[in-house]
C-alpha cells in the first residue's frame, strides 16, 4: 500500500508531469525538425551536390551462397545518418540562436517607469518617514 502511495505522489508531482509534457512536446518537435530537414533542407543540398545519396555505399564481405544471404557492410547508411544528424543539429542550433536573440532583445528593452504613487501612498510614505525620525 505504501508503494502505491509513493508512486501516486511521484506521478502527480509537478516535476513528473512537466517532464512528461516536455518529452511529448520534444517528440512532436523532433518530427517537425525531421520533416524540415528531409523536405525543405535536403532537396536543395541534393541539387547542389548532384543528388548524392550515401545510403547505397556498401562493401560486400561475403558473396551470397545458395542458402545464405550476402554479408554486406553498409557504411553508406552510417555516413548518411551522420550527415543528416549534422544538418539537424545545425538547424536546431540556428533555431535556438534565433530564440535567444529575441529573448535578449526583450531583456534589453527598457522597462516602463513605475507608476506615480497615489495620494494614499504618498501620505503613508510621509507617515513612515515621520515615524523613523521620531524613533
Amino acid at each position: 500500500m505504501k508503494l502505491l502511495q509513493e508512486f501516486k505522489e511521484f506521478a502527480v508531482k509537478g516535476n513528473a508531469v512537466d517532464m512528461a509534457v516536455g518529452i511529448i512536446v520534444g517528440a512532436a518537435f523532433g518530427k517537425i525538425v525531421s520533416s524540415m530537414v528531409a523536405d525543405v533542407i535536403m532537396p536543395p543540398i541534393g541539387l547542389l551536390v548532384g543528388g548524392i545519396d550515401f545510403s547505397d555505399l556498401t562493401v560486400t564481405l561475403k558473396a551470397a551462397a545458395e542458402d545464405a544471404p550476402a554479408v554486406v557492410l553498409r557504411y553508406g547508411v552510417f555516413v548518411q545518418t551522420v550527415v543528416d544528424f549534422a544538418i539537424v543539429a545545425f538547424a536546431i542550433f540556428m533555431l535556438v540562436k534565433g530564440i535567444n536573440m529575441l529573448r535578449r532583445k526583450e531583456e534589453a528593452a527598457p522597462a516602463a517607469p513605475p507608476p506615480e504613487p497615489g495620494p494614499e501612498e504618498k501620505l503613508l510614505t510621509e507617515i513612515r518617514d515621520l515615524l523613523k525620525k521620531g524613533a
